[in-house]
């Protein structure tokens, strides 16, 4: 069995842990300013989030309110803690940025920092390497949320001899952004009574759509 251990979902300049608000800021705030002020909310230091793109710094943000407070990365073999994420725009927002680069030949001045984060699955790598995690990892493209695909896709590597899994949504296209992780992990039992949930489509929709936004 497989159980829904802690989730964190992020828009509308919130942050909700396990259902709750932990941060917001003014709504008005641009994505570059709410991911700054998230980040100093969450009293961590780690020097190369401030280069990484907003998707990357989306994802960092999202994965660690979800981490907060639990011991999974500690009760959990890391080399065989997957990484399953899906978005719908891949890594448009940062693909624009370099095309601009590219697209005035007279001041031609592509960057290898921009470049390098052209690929969607760079967000799996920065949590990779944050966390020392080297277990299975996939990045999926769909219109939306696609619950099935990442229970099928992760209750298979369970099966193949994954302990345990981030899983999500990070999606940055233009204004539009959201954040959404959830920590699983394979256990003997499952409580009926625990807080937490196994890990099923019904579950995942339904914490996905489990909110108190406040704005």
């Amino acid at each position: 069995m497989s159980e829904i251990k802690s989730y964190a979902h992020i828009k509308n300049n919130q942050v909700l842990v396990n259902g709750e608000v932990v941060f917001q800021s003014d709504s008005s705030l641009a994505l570059t300013e709410f991911l700054s002020e998230a980040y100093k909310a969450l009293s961590v230091s780690y020097p190369k989030f401030h280069k990484m793109d907003a998707q990357c710094k989306l994802g960092f943000l999202c994965t660690e309110f979800a981490l907060k407070g639990t011991n999974f990365l500690t009760e959990n073999d890391l080399s065989k803690t997957a990484i399953v994420l899906s978005n719908a725009a891949s890594s448009l927002e940062t693909d624009r940025v370099h095309q601009h680069s590219i697209d005035d030949k007279s001041n031609y001045f592509p960057s290898p920092a921009v470049f390098v984060y052209t690929l969607p699955n760079i967000t799996i790598g920065e949590l990779a390497i944050k966390h020392k995690i080297t277990g299975e990892n996939a990045f999926f493209v769909s219109s939306q949320l696609d619950a099935n695909l990442l229970v099928n896709y992760t209750q298979t590597l369970f099966q193949n001899g994954t302990e345990a899994a981030i899983i999500g949504w990070v999606e940055v296209d233009g204004d539009n952004f959201e954040g959404f992780i959830f920590l699983v992990q394979n256990t003997e039992n499952i409580n009926k009574n625990s807080i937490f949930k196994p890990l099923n489509e019904t579950s995942v929709i339904t914490i996905y759509n489990q909110n108190k936004w406040t704005h």
